[in-house]
């Protein structure tokens, strides 16, 4: 069977463990290494080669970002189909370098069998593992579903044309399409049209509802739609897409708005579980409406024994979460307890535009429809005296804004589009879970010239 159970060899067709991990996500892979390490017999299995080490490393947060971090980089001079070829090959040799470490981190723990093959139920805690011409019965005293969630089609005509990518495939153009169409408005959407405006595409965001980022402040979305634009992408709202035509020499995007010819078409409309493979009701276990494992607060499933980790249980979608959906399970496999989902508070988020927006908290206009008492404190990015930062690396756009509980001086809520954002709301959000006020957030000492910094000026001038 490939990967050939590097911990152990196999020598029958029957195998039983103490725990088995189906799929090699931050959640699963964490708790296959902490219980194998306390010498737990773990078993793992990995359908893919391309996934050892899960979706962040291999197709999303890591490799999205670098991409990021190289468009960028580039200068009006770079040829487009050239830079991106560069920045291709830094990406993947990135992940290959992480993936290799991430097999290590298991195939060094001998407690550890690693698998590869495809993992089906038969029944209660027990899987058999097609690999080839192979099959595996695994037989397990506990059992964690990790198979994370992948690019979700919308269902329109033409989405599988050959012009249209979803958010994995549209990493390995071989050129820059002149002309980018992307359906979609969330985090994905906006990483990927900031991106590849600057590798040198047209980009046009094409956004079914009013406008990009539904559920943020009026302000904040408008700082976030100001900085796309100065970078060239275009945001057509209020257009349902209906279908997606090709004539050979161009896809054509065609919405309620009007339509969009384009060299390559991105699907950003959300992510499924992967889940399809598995015969979940062979093992007893729920799904909702939409494929994702139904769980409680513990991350228990329907069938006694099993939990879910990570994507597939439909919680947020954050590596963060799957890593502390780890401590969840972990917490009851070693007879500790006292954790759950429910004891999570002031959970940040990033989307990695440029400058990157960061939230933490309710906004403002949640903060108003619940009836709060509330002092809001809002600030362009290019107007903070005692912010210098943004202006010495040449990145002025943005806004930071804060919701403070006015009885209380307590953090409600924070949103951050700057540089260096995903940096500071994790100080923000720390507060928040600690109980530190607006006030004594205001008046701290940070390092200058420091993004943190911005909380002095700007809490200031909390109204």
């Amino acid at each position: 069977m490939p990967e050939h159970l590097e911990a152990q060899r196999l020598e029958t067709q029957r195998l039983e463990t103490e725990l088995l991990v189906i799929g090699w996500g931050k959640g699963g892979k964490t708790l296959a290494r902490s219980l194998g390490s306390a010498g737990r017999r773990v078993v793992l299995v990995e359908r893919d080669d391309a996934m050892v080490g899960g979706t962040c490393i291999n197709v999303a947060c890591v490799p999205t970002k670098a991409l990021v971090h190289q468009a960028e980089s580039r200068r009006p001079d770079d040829h487009p189909d050239a830079f991106l070829a560069r920045a291709v090959e830094t990406r993947d040799s990135l992940v290959g370098r992480l993936r290799e470490a991430n097999r290590q981190l298991l195939a060094t723990v001998d407690a550890v069998t690693l698998v590869r093959g495809e993992a089906r139920f038969t029944g209660p805690r027990t899987v058999r593992v097609h690999g080839g011409d192979e099959q595996l019965e695994i037989v397990a005293e506990h059992v964690v579903v990790n198979t994370g969630t992948e690019p979700r089609l919308p269902g329109i005509p033409g989405e599988t044309g050959p012009r249209v990518h979803d958010s994995t495939g549209l990493q390995h153009l071989d050129r820059v399409p002149e002309r980018l169409a992307i359906v979609g408005g969330g985090p994905i959407a906006l990483e990927f049209a900031g991106m590849f405006a600057r590798f040198g595409s047209a980009v046009t965001v094409i956004v079914r509802g009013a406008s990009i980022l539904p559920h943020e402040d009026d302000d904040v979305r408008a700082s976030v739609e100001e900085a796309l634009t100065d970078a060239g992408v275009r945001i057509l709202a209020d257009a349902d897409t209906e279908r997606i035509d090709d004539d050979g020499a161009v896809a054509t995007v065609v919405t309620s708005a009007g339509e969009v010819a384009a060299d390559a078409v991105l699907l950003a409309t959300g992510r499924a579980p992967v889940t399809a493979g598995l015969d979940l009701p062979s093992a007893g276990i729920a799904t909702d409406e939409r494929g994702f494992v139904t769980v409680d607060e513990l991350l228990r499933t329907s069938a006694d024994g099993v939990w879910a980790v990570g994507d597939v249980n439909g919680g947020q979608q954050l590596t963060p979460i799957s890593l502390d959906d780890h401590r969840v399970v972990l917490s009851q496999l070693t007879g500790r307890g006292g954790r759950s989902r429910d004891d999570r508070v002031a959970v940040p988020t990033t989307t990695f535009t440029t400058p990157p927006l960061a939230r933490v908290g309710i906004t403002e206009r949640e903060a108003r429809a619940r009836g709060l008492d509330v002092r809001v404190a809002a600030k362009p990015v290019a107007t903070i005296a005692a912010m210098p930062r943004p202006k010495a690396v040449g990145e002025t756009h943005g806004i930071i804004k804060l919701v403070v509980d006015a009885q209380s001086d307590l953090v409600l809520g924070a949103a951050l589009h700057t540089i260096d954002a995903q940096e500071v709301v994790n100080l923000v959000a720390l507060a928040m879970r600690a109980g530190v006020t607006a006030t004594e957030l205001r008046d701290g000492i940070w390092t200058h010239p420091s993004s943190t910094e911005a909380l002095n000026e700007v809490l200031a001038e909390l109204r």
